[in-house]
C-alpha cells in the first residue's frame, strides 16, 4: 500500500502542467519514489537535492529567519523546485521550460502538504 501510495503522489505532481519530471526523496538523500523522461542518476539527485534543502534550512537559521518552504534552482535551460514535504520528506520537480514557476510551486505546495500528513 506504501508503495502505491508514493506512486500517486508522484503521478500527481508528474501531471502539473510544466512539470518535466519529479521525485520524492527523504531527507537523508533517498529515493523514495521518481518519474523522469530519461534516465538519471538517482543517487546524486536525491543527495543533492536533500543537501540543498539543508543548505537553505542552515542559512536561514543563521539569519534568524523560519526554515523555507522551497527552493528554486533557475538555470538557462530549466529550473528545479525542491518543497519541503514534512519532517522527513521533500518533493522534487524539474520544469519545463518556460513553465509557470508561480503556478506549479502553488499545486507542488498542496501536494507537499497532503506528503507531509500521509507519510
Amino acid at each position: 500500500m506504501l508503495k502505491e501510495r508514493i506512486a500517486e503522489f508522484v503521478e500527481e505532481v508528474r501531471a502539473i502542467d510544466g512539470v518535466d519530471g519529479c521525485a520524492l526523496i527523504s531527507k537523508d538523500g533517498i529515493m523514495i519514489g521518481k518519474s523522469f523522461p530519461r534516465e538519471i542518476s538517482e543517487k546524486w539527485f536525491a543527495a543533492m537535492s536533500a543537501s540543498v534543502l539543508a543548505s537553505a534550512e542552515s542559512a536561514a537559521s543563521i539569519i534568524g529567519i523560519t526554515p523555507p518552504v522551497h527552493i528554486m534552482i533557475g538555470a538557462r535551460e530549466g529550473r528545479i523546485l525542491i518543497h519541503d514535504a514534512g519532517e522527513k520528506l521533500l518533493l522534487v520537480a524539474v520544469l519545463a521550460e518556460g513553465a509557470g514557476q508561480e503556478q506549479i510551486a502553488e499545486q507542488l505546495e498542496v501536494v507537499a502538504l497532503r506528503v507531509a500528513e500521509a507519510l
